[in-house]
């Protein structure tokens, strides 16, 4: 069995974050190879061969190939079931469709926040202006949804990557000093903990070094 992973790197995409994180959570050894947005790499014919959208995380198992890291984490999550590997959702239908509901709407809202508060700024330099009103109104909707369906340490009970996912985009807030009620910011620095997200951030580590 062959794994590769292609990420940013900056290792500033919190997409190629989720799919890193579903690896490491499964126990999936594989290989990383990072992709220079900032250089047109990912339009290059030498990508865009293996990666369908031409965006990262682009996901290569064996001979088969896959973009979108909520496809490649439910991918994952079928390839590599439970109970042999950890499961990335859960077991319940109904929860595990509103899993795939936050993961859906993380990637498709949110537009005025994502912008001004991106995760460069979570990972590298911290913004320097306040939130614009629309920016605001984003934020304040993100923390209704995340007091809503957040249950103590987790969404449901135990670790998901959805998890995961909520707590990257609420740290645009807290890592930047936003306004943010402690149960999201306690939430958000349990996930953190996480050694899957640790690995990530020693990427980062090595990138700033």
């Amino acid at each position: 069995m062959s794994l590769k992973l292609y990420v940013d790197a900056e290792f500033t995409s919190p997409y190629a974050l989720s799919s890193f994180v579903a690896l490491r959570e499964k126990g999936l050894e594989f290989e990383l190879e990072t992709v220079d947005l900032e250089a047109g790499k990912n339009k290059e014919l030498s990508y865009t061969g293996k990666a369908l959208t031409g965006r990262v995380p682009c996901l290569v198992h064996n001979d088969f190939m896959l973009t979108e890291s909520s496809a490649i984490d439910e991918y994952l999550d079928e390839m590599f079931p439970a109970p042999e590997y950890r499961a990335l959702y859960p077991v319940l239908p109904q929860k595990r469709a509103i899993a795939r509901q936050i993961q859906a709407w993380i990637r498709s809202d949110l537009m005025a926040l994502r912008e001004e508060r991106s995760t460069y700024t979570v990972f590298y330099r911290r913004a320097d202006k306040p939130l614009s009103g629309e920016a605001q109104a984003a934020a304040d909707k993100l923390i209704r949804l995340a007091e809503q369906v957040i249950d103590g340490q987790f969404l449901f009970g135990r670790w998901c990557i959805a998890d995961t996912d909520l707590a990257v985009m609420l740290s645009r807030l807290v890592m930047n000093g936003d306004p943010v009620p402690q149960k999201l910011k306690d939430y958000v620095a349990q996930q953190w903990q996480r050694d899957s997200l640790q690995d990530w951030l020693k990427n980062i580590n090595l990138q700033a070094a």
